[in-house]
């Protein structure tokens, strides 16, 4: 059942600093790398990233948290801007989590302050929330908020339903939470058991917290290797990632408890949410993490995580992630484009053939409103969502991106690829997106077609069929 209201994240706000620069040497009086400081950025981490990924998403978004009158604490302020802040005072520091960085990988994360401090009591307002929430996300970063009493009492009385994202330092969640979503390793720490087999741990672990939490359900998140659902059920529901994504996996875990959470929402049971939550994450990690989410680059709708993509085949976030690695080291990126409305052995051959010219393929998939419009009311036979998980599964596909309108023009605009790719059958219509490639020296191409197969052909035998009948 689907509730109205704001999505309300509860939980500690960090200040994350990452501090990105260039190493040539090791220090004089010690053997470590010398950081020459290029760039630093910030941004909110624990359950203010959780806040603003949600808020990405177009929701209403509260977010119950507490901070310091520092001018940490100022800072993160403005970089909530968007969400409805209620904020318990913190007293002590404002917790900084500083990362020192080298060619995209971390040399050092320095934990500052925020020991020893404690929250005040929450407003009414915070409370309110809290009672007239769709959803609530709990995001513990075992800094005190989610000990709070009142908001724990608030959290026991509510009506919505609670996911909770817990940390070792922190409390239990309360009863019933709806979903818990620790990863391995605080399965292992929690629950006290570690076996052989990294399945097995993460299913005994999470039924032990299950049960000992007297929850819901407790989705164990296991990296590039997905997420394990223990729920009531007597098997435990394994959502296995949708491919290997390398890049910046800071915030994932929050990545993945907003998705469910905001699923859960919208009436989607745990079994649906959590398979979600891995493929969201998954986009989010491919895309380059907390930096490329909130920067709102390199999508071209302006946010790097896009939330209108489904995320079976990881969609714009996937893309720009794939077309910038491709690029960085010097590959080329092939595209081609479509309705793929029945995917036939005429599709793959051209698929398989335009892989082959270059170092990534990406397929840009008509849309069903776009569909429609060039094939009529009765197209297109299979949505969407079940086209670009079907491309996707295939081996020469690396990427897929559906757009609306009748022609790629404003996908291949930033997406620039170095070849466009169509079948054969189009020898004698020529190809629109052709003028639009020499733009950037790009070059479009026809490939062998394999004759007497089509879509089109499918459907009317189909017909025929039935008629016949």
């Amino acid at each position: 059942m689907t509730r109205r209201g704001p999505v309300v994240v509860v939980g500690d706000t960090l200040l994350d600093r990452d501090v990105d620069g260039v190493v040539e040497r090791l220090c004089p009086d010690a053997p470590v790398p010398v950081l020459d400081e290029q760039a630093e950025t910030e941004r909110p981490g624990g359950a203010g990233l959780a806040a603003l990924l949600a808020a990405g998403q177009g929701r209403e978004v509260v977010l119950v948290t507490a901070l310091a009158g520092d001018a940490g604490g100022a800072r993160l302020s403005r970089l909530l801007a968007g969400v409805e802040v209620h904020a318990l005072a913190l007293t002590g520091p404002t917790p900084e989590k500083i990362r020192l960085r080298a060619g995209g990988r971390t040399l050092l994360r320095l934990d500052r302050g925020g020991a020893g401090g404690r929250c005040g009591e929450p407003a009414r307002p915070a409370l309110a929330a809290l009672r007239d929430a769709a959803v609530i996300l709990v995001s513990d970063y075992g800094r005190g908020v989610a000990r709070q009493p009142a908001l724990r009492a608030a959290l026991a009385a509510t009506a919505a339903p609670v996911v909770w994202d817990p940390h070792p330092r922190g409390p239990v969640p309360i009863r019933n939470t709806r979903l818990a979503t620790p990863n391995e390793a605080e399965v292992r720490h929690l629950a006290g058991y570690a076996g052989r087999d990294p399945l097995a741990t993460a299913h005994r672990g999470g039924e032990v917290l299950r049960q000992r939490w007297r929850a819901a359900a407790v989705a164990v998140t296991m990296g590039e290797r997905g997420a394990l659902l223990c729920h009531a059920g007597p098997t435990p529901l394994v959502a296995p990632a949708p491919r290997r994504a390398d890049g910046d996996t800071c915030g994932a875990g929050d990545a993945f408890a907003v998705t469910a959470a905001l699923a859960i929402a919208d009436g989607a049971p745990v079994t649906e949410a959590v398979p979600e939550a891995v493929t969201r994450a998954t986009a989010y990690v491919a895309a380059g993490g907390a930096r490329a989410a909130l920067a709102g680059a390199p999508d071209p709708a302006g946010a790097a995580w896009s939330a209108g993509e489904p995320a079976d085949a990881g969609g714009v976030p996937a893309a720009a992630g794939l077309v910038a690695r491709v690029r960085a080291r010097g590959g080329r990126v092939v595209a081609t484009g479509g309705c793929f409305d029945l995917l036939h052995a005429g599709h793959v051959a051209t698929l398989q053939a335009a892989r082959r010219l270059g170092d990534c393929l990406v397929v840009c998939l008509n849309s069903d409103a776009s569909v429609a419009r060039l094939k009529g009311p009765s197209r297109p036979v299979n949505h969407q969502d079940d086209r670009r998980r079907v491309l996707a599964a295939l081996e020469c596909v690396d990427a897929v991106v559906v757009f609306d309108e009748p022609t790629p023009y404003a996908v291949l605009s930033w997406l620039r690829p170095d070849v466009w790719v169509k079948g054969a059958d189009y020898a004698d219509r020529g190809l629109p997106e052709a003028e639009l490639l020499r733009r950037w020296e790009g070059q479009a191409v026809l490939v062998p077609y394999l004759a007497g197969r089509s879509t089109t052909a499918l459907v009317a035998a189909r017909n025929g069929d039935r008629g016949k009948r």
